[in-house]
């Protein structure tokens, strides 16, 4: 066998550089932005209202008209509000990753980068004004198979309107997890 020239093997060298880590996320050009959303109970609110949210695509759902959500919101037989993450409402994936809470004890802007675990996907969340969740969504960027990661905060429970206000950020950059304000980095 030759030996490689050395011009070619200089040439070899620089293209291995140029094309840089292959597992190397692309840069982030979707900034996070907080947004304040109000979702209404799965049941005795108008048809209308929406009671789900989409962490993926950060806005809220009607249920009625299909299933492009993560999560809904509902009050309980005992009158307690719960989040219902895709798998308990039965629309979740049997192998993958589901849509999930995990409860965040830190204040919401310092919950500056969600976790990769430990969410909760497969039951109903009892949740109360003041708490904070990071949240993970059903997989949606399917070059990579990965999920969207986002933050919210229950600001407002109205049980007489059957209503939840939210303090949302979500990162919208495929393969990050980055939720302060900004470009993601992570």
């Amino acid at each position: 066998m030759r030996p490689l020239r050395p011009l070619a093997a200089t040439a070899l060298a620089a293209i291995a550089v140029a094309c840089g880590d292959p597992n190397q996320l692309a840069d982030a050009t979707i900034p996070n932005a907080e947004k304040v959303v109000t979702l209404y109970a799965l049941t005795g609110t108008p048809i209308a209202s929406p009671s789900a949210y989409s962490i993926a695509d950060g806005f809220t759902v009607r249920t009625d008209q299909g299933v492009a959500f993560d999560f809904a919101f509902n009050i309980d037989e005992t009158s307690k509000p719960v989040v219902l993450p895709l798998a308990v409402l039965g629309l979740g994936v049997t192998t993958g990753t589901n849509a999930g809470f995990l409860k965040a004890d830190v204040a919401f802007d310092a919950l500056a980068i969600a976790p990769l675990n430990g969410y909760v996907t497969s039951d109903t969340i009892h949740i109360a004004v003041g708490e904070r969740y990071a949240v993970r969504s059903r997989v949606v960027c399917s070059t990579l198979g990965v999920p969207k990661y986002g933050k919210i905060e229950v600001t407002a429970i109205d049980l007489v309107a059957r209503s939840i206000t939210l303090r949302v950020v979500s990162d919208d950059n495929c393969g990050y997890r980055g939720l302060a304000p900004g470009l993601p980095t992570q």
